[in-house]
């Protein structure tokens, strides 16, 4: 594979790694059948940058090379998986897929469930209750982990970026870039709305680390190492000493919806 050249990932999930070796940590992850575009190699490693900009190293096992960088919509896939089991005809096996893979135009669905990208307005709205919705539906259960973005493991920042990507709402891959989406909110700790992100910070010099989602209520979904993974925080809890450490490390809101 040549840089400049144009792939797809070819599993359910493929580490997005911050070096060109197999025990370099994880930045982020590409789900199936999402296009990446080949910025750099070295040996069996490349560079890609994904639709968000995001960059990382990846092996090339996981990828399948598309000649002049081919998209989405010019490949044909059209279906979205909501998580679910897929086999292929002609003995080409199953594989289970997350949320926000694509599956392949041949692939049956065994289990679970996808839905046509034609459709996905229709099913994910674009108004705050919806995304709640979603939020619940799909993360409650999720366990933390550094750099995911899927129901399987997230991180803070892959939770907000997928939830609101099926909501047509495209954010940046970390909560520090996340933080200069949408518009600025004059709304506090205790008063975020639904359809604004929270940031927070953990260090000194108040950089965003942390990002949540506001339910309306006096609540936040997120999920957060400090919780083990998805969580939903009633921001007025003086009583829950996790919540009164978010309040300390509150930074501001920015409304996305």
């Amino acid at each position: 594979m040549s840089a400049g050249s144009g792939a797809v990932i070819r599993v359910a999930i493929a580490p997005l790694q911050a070096e060109p070796r197999a025990s370099s940590p994880q930045r982020s992850q590409r789900l199936a059948g999402h296009p990446v575009e080949i910025v750099a190699e070295q040996g069996d490693w490349l560079r890609v940058r994904g639709a968000d900009g995001y960059e990382g190293w990846m092996h090339a096992g996981y990828l399948t090379r598309v000649p002049g960088g081919a998209t989405r919509r010019s490949r044909g896939v059209s279906r979205l998986s909501l998580g679910c089991v897929t086999r292929t005809p002609a003995g080409g096996g199953r594989r289970a897929l997350p949320l926000g893979a694509y599956l392949a135009p041949d692939e049956i669905v065994e289990q679970g469930e996808a839905i046509a990208v034609s459709d996905l307005a229709a099913r994910f709205p674009r108004d705050a209750a919806a995304v709640e919705r979603t939020a619940r539906e799909f993360f409650d259960g999720t366990s933390y982990q550094w750099g995911g973005v899927t129901p399987w493991g997230a991180d803070c920042s892959g939770f907000a970026q997928t939830v609101l990507a099926l909501h047509g709402v495209a954010l940046p891959r970390d909560a520090w870039q996340q933080a200069g989406a949408g518009d600025a909110s004059a709304h506090g700790f205790t008063a975020l709305e639904s359809g604004e992100l929270a940031f927070f910070s953990d260090r000194d010099d108040r950089a965003v680390t942390h990002v949540g989602l506001g339910i309306g209520g006096g609540r936040m979904a997120h999920v957060a190492i400090g919780r083990g993974g998805f969580a939903i925080e009633r921001l007025g809890d003086g009583r829950d000493a996790y919540v009164a450490g978010l309040r300390e490390r509150f930074l501001f809101a920015r409304r996305i919806l």
